[in-house]
């Protein structure tokens, strides 16, 4: 009989972007595959993969926390009707909610990976420090199940957990992103024409937008010819959030054109010169930029935890210090002033993300994970 393995999310969405090919691997390895999230109209895409899928309702709205009180005891009772020989939970809410249910249910094995550490890790105000020392004390029991393990992107984050004595580090794995389907982004020739600078994320101040938006305006006052777009929505539930207004009025003004949603990433970047995300939110591996350098662009990021794992400075592109739209003038300028730099970059990129941040590279790690718990290693 196949082992049963079950994935926690509350994003079915976020599952399908960094987690199908994982799951699909699951299946094909002989496992049966289940997915718990919050009702979506993908779930019927999840049963058309041959995954199993059962519906849990829980929020991603960090004020709207108290609305999910109910989720360790709905996943409890999930766990002990489903018995599952291996949970694994994706992403900060699943992992605390996942981690006390699989606890109190004995699940055999468990599997809690933080995909970063977000707002509460990356915001040093009263409230968010405030909130810090509550989810820290609620990660010391998720991550405490005596199988498990947790998967971390960056060695910040595992030293952070760590130093605050929420992990073990003998239960910690770094496995870097969740990787990208090498053959789907590609590298192409830079087009003709005025050079475009994408940051692609959601909406949020700490994604560094408010300095990309600043940098765009004093490059086009300073005659540079270059395109600046935002490619991404806004996400009212983050406290970081940028309004519709305000990236509306942006638009108007010209400093920087505003794409909104993209499900086509491959051709957001075959029709760009340079990727950039100047963040300081509490990252795992962005996803973006692993992209980027996988489709041969160069990349202006934050030396930031995260970041640093996959822009290697003057090798794929540049790092400059957080909260600095200066610096961020400073690099992008260089970069959009020397075509031929641009394509050694981008070139660099390519090679570096092959060679350690393939979706093949990430499954493969992650489903020897697996391995070890269930053979007690």
């Amino acid at each position: 009989m196949a082992l049963r393995l079950l994935y926690v999310v509350n994003d079915l969405g976020f599952f399908f972007s960094h987690r199908i090919g994982l799951a699909q691997a699951a299946r094909d390895s002989g496992y049966e595959v289940h997915v718990a999230a919050p009702a979506s109209s993908l779930a019927t895409e999840v049963r058309g993969r041959g995954l199993g899928f059962h519906e849990v309702g829980m929020t991603r709205a960090a004020w709207r926390a108290w609305e999910d009180a109910c989720v360790p005891w709905k996943l409890l009772r999930l766990y002990r009707r489903l018995r599952p020989g291996l949970v694994h939970h994706v992403s900060l809410r699943p992992v605390l909610y996942g981690g006390l249910a699989s606890r109190l249910a004995g699940s055999p094995a468990a599997v809690n990976a933080l995909t970063g550490l977000g707002h509460a890790f990356s915001d040093m105000g009263a409230l968010a420090r405030l909130r810090r020392s509550v989810l820290e004390a609620g990660l010391r029991l998720a991550l405490g199940h005596r199988n498990s393990r947790a998967i971390l992107q960056n060695p910040e984050d595992v030293d952070a957990l760590a130093g605050a004595g929420v992990l073990r580090r003998s239960r910690a794995v770094l496995i870097r992103g969740s990787g990208v389907d090498m053959n789907r982004f590609r590298p192409s020739p830079e087009p003709g024409g005025t050079p475009l600078v994408v940051l692609a994320s959601r909406m949020l101040w700490q994604k560094g937008v408010g300095e990309f938006v600043e940098a765009a305006r004093r490059l086009k006052r300073e005659g540079v010819q270059a395109r600046f777009a935002l490619v991404g929505d806004t996400y009212a539930a983050n406290p970081s959030a940028i309004s519709t207004e305000v990236l509306a009025g942006w638009e108007r003004e010209g400093a920087v054109e505003w794409w909104k949603f993209r499900d086509d990433m491959p051709e957001v970047f075959r029709q760009s010169a340079v990727a950039c995300l100047p963040t300081y939110y509490g990252e795992g591996v962005p996803k973006v930029l692993i992209e980027a350098a996988a489709s041969a662009r160069p990349i202006v990021a934050t030396d930031w935890p995260g970041c640093r794992e996959i822009v290697r400075e003057g090798e794929n592109g540049l790092l400059i210090p957080p909260r600095d739209p200066v610096a961020l003038v400073v690099a992008l300028r260089q970069i959009l002033d020397a075509p031929r730099e641009r394509e050694r970059l981008g070139r660099r990129g390519r090679e570096i993300a092959v060679e350690g941040f393939a979706e093949d590279l990430v499954i493969r790690r992650t489903l020897e994970v697996y391995n070890d718990l269930l053979q007690g290693r």
